[in-house]
């Protein structure tokens, strides 16, 4: 059984974060992505991004229960810093 979480950002700059993000993670753990689409791979999870026009979605997976909010946490805490100036109101909703 899996877990998944969805938060949805709108911002201008919807590409560019997915990209920092990416890049980002890309430095410590797998990372692939366009500037459109975008997976991270963590050991305990996969987040998966889609930058469409102005809305930057965020998918994380995990196999424990207990590692959903950590992946939440990890995940969100990085656009929050990339996007100081856009200050993006990031609420997960459990699927």
């Amino acid at each position: 059984m899996s877990f998944r979480s969805t938060a949805v950002v709108t911002t201008e700059m919807a590409s560019r974060y997915l990209q920092q993000l990416c890049k980002h993670f890309a430095h410590k753990i797998p990372a692939e992505f366009t500037p459109e689409q975008g997976t991270i791979t963590f050991p305990f999870g996969v987040c998966s991004l889609t930058a469409q026009g102005n809305r930057l979605t965020m998918t994380v997976t995990t196999e424990s229960e207990a590692d959903l909010p950590r992946m939440q946490d990890v995940v969100a805490s990085h656009p929050e810093r990339f996007a100081f100036r856009d200050k993006p109101a990031i609420n997960w909703n459990d699927a």
